[in-house]
């Protein structure tokens, strides 16, 4: 299995967000992540469907757009015409989830859950058959630049055992939130291949060099 890094664009510069995600595409990054909020669902406002429209036609890598949305369901046709290639909805989110996973597969996307720090792994056993992919969260979500929480660690691994138990290994399991040079190859050590990392690959001085790196050293202790 392969390590996959996304850079979280929504740690670039706002004001210049086709140069950032053109940047993320040229460092060899394998996916754009693009966070969307609605100030209920998380207490802060980022983006909507027309900056995902602007990466789909800037670059040609996958999107893969976390819509940390109350009622996602209600935007995900929006979300998949503007060119997402994978969208994520949240377990808590206020809808019926396995439809909601459904209409975004309906739409050609891939279906993505994720789940929060507070929230146990079992939760979204139910749904694995219907996804593409998990994301765990390792900081409460809304704000990047947040310190990693070690203690999600084990979950990783939970949800990991749970896809091969459910004979579904070959499933992404992605990690956002204080995702770093230190901490990405510990959640590699727990069954992660999908790194979402914001301030550490777009502070970077040489964001190919840290995608290389990032991606080489989760490799090296990838379970």
């Amino acid at each position: 299995m392969n390590v996959l890094i996304l850079p979280s664009l929504l740690a670039a510069d706002m004001g210049n967000l086709e140069a950032a995600a053109r940047r993320a595409e040229s460092a060899g990054a394998d996916a754009l992540h693009l966070d969307i909020m609605d100030g209920v669902f998380v207490p802060n406002i980022s983006m909507g469907p027309a900056v995902v429209a602007m990466a789909r036609r800037c670059i040609k890598i996958p999107l893969s757009v976390h819509l940390m949305l109350i009622h996602p369901d209600r935007y995900v046709r929006a979300f998949a015409e503007a060119g997402a290639n994978s969208i994520l909805i949240h377990i808590e989110a206020d809808c019926d989830v396995p439809a909601t996973l459904r209409q975004i597969r309906n739409l050609g996307i891939k279906p993505g859950i994720t789940l929060n720090p507070g929230t146990p792994a079992a939760r979204i056993f139910p749904v694995l058959d219907l996804v593409d992919e998990v994301l765990v969260m390792t900081v409460a979500p809304g704000y990047g630049g947040q310190p990693f929480m070690p203690q999600i660690l084990p979950k990783i691994r939970e949800v990991r055992e749970a896809l091969r138990q459910s004979l579904l290994p070959e499933r992404n399991i992605l990690v956002d939130g204080g995702v770093d040079q230190v901490t990405a190859p510990q959640c590699a050590a727990q069954g992660a291949n999908a790194l979402v990392a914001g301030t550490a690959l777009y502070k970077a001085t040489d964001m190919a060099a840290a995608v290389l790196r990032m991606r080489r050293d989760a490799l090296a202790v990838l379970a």
